[in-house]
C-alpha cells in the first residue's frame, strides 16, 4: 500500500476496537463495522503511519505536556450530492460531466415532465427553504442513520454551492473518537445518496464558478476539568 510499508515487511496486524462496533444499516443480512488500530507486529506498538496511531499519540503527548488533559473536535464536512456523474479517460480524449436537477446550469433543460425552474443560483445556495432546498428529506435519512449509530447531529441545511450542496454538523468529541465518527459519517452520507439514486462526493472542487467543500473544524482544549 502506498504510504506504507515495503513489499518486504508489509504485513501488518489489525486490532479491532470492541468500542467502535456497530451493525451496517446497508446490509440485508446483519453485519458488524469495527474499527481497528493498524499494529506493527515488530514491535507490537500501532504503526508509526496509521492515523488512527499518530492521533492517539496526539492526545498522549497533549497530556504530558501539561497544557490540558482533553482536547475537543467538532468537525463540519461540506459535500455535494449529484443526480449523476460521468467521466472517461481514454488516449485520444478526457471528459467528464456532472448532472443535477438543482444545478444553475440546468435552468435550460428538458427534464422528465417539465422543468420547474425551483434551484438555486450560483453562490445562492445558503439554507433557501423548499421547493429551492430539494435535498431536506435526503439529509433526513442521513441524520436519522448517523443519530441510529450514535453519532449527535446538532444541524443539516444546504451549502452555498449551487447543485446541492450540503453541511451536516455533529457533536464534538475527543479526537480519536471524532475522526472514527467522521469516517463512518461519510459512509452514511455516501451510502444514503446511493440508495436515492445519487451521488455524495467530499471532493474540494467539483464544479467551477461556485464555492467548493471544505471541512472547518471546531476544537477546544481543557484543563482540570
Amino acid at each position: 500500500i502506498g504510504g506504507w510499508k515495503g513489499i518486504q515487511a508489509s504485513d501488518m496486524q489489525l486490532r479491532p476496537d470492541a468500542s467502535t462496533a456497530f451493525v451496517d444499516p446497508f446490509y440485508d443480512d446483519a453485519t458488524v463495522v469495527l474499527t481497528c488500530d493498524v499494529i506493527d507486529p515488530a514491535d507490537g506498538q500501532g504503526y508509526d503511519r496509521d492515523p488512527r496511531s499518530i492521533a492517539r499519540r496526539a492526545e498522549a503527548y497533549l497530556k504530558s505536556s501539561g497544557i490540558g488533559d482533553t482536547a475537543y473536535f467538532g468537525p463540519e464536512p461540506e459535500f455535494f450530492v449529484f443526480d449523476g456523474v460521468e467521466f472517461e479517460t481514454d488516449m485520444h480524449k478526457t471528459r467528464y460531466e456532472i448532472t443535477s436537477e438543482s444545478g444553475a446550469w440546468a435552468s435550460g433543460l428538458h427534464m422528465d415532465g417539465q422543468n420547474t425552474g425551483h434551484r438555486p443560483a450560483v453562490k445562492g445556495g445558503y439554507a433557501p427553504v423548499a421547493p429551492i432546498d430539494c435535498g431536506q428529506d435526503l439529509r433526513s435519512a442521513m441524520v436519522n442513520i448517523l443519530e441510529g449509530l450514535g453519532i449527535e447531529v446538532e444541524v443539516h441545511h444546504s451549502e452555498v454551492g449551487t447543485g446541492s450542496q450540503m453541511e451536516i454538523g455533529t457533536r464534538f468529541a475527543t479526537l480519536v473518537k471524532r475522526a472514527d465518527q467522521t469516517q463512518d459519517m461519510k459512509y452514511v452520507i455516501q451510502n444514503v445518496a446511493h440508495n436515492f439514486g445519487k451521488t455524495a462526493t467530499f471532493m474540494p472542487k467539483p464544479i467551477m464558478g461556485d464555492n467548493g467543500s471544505g471541512m472547518h473544524v471546531h476544537q477546544s482544549i481543557w484543563k482540570d476539568g
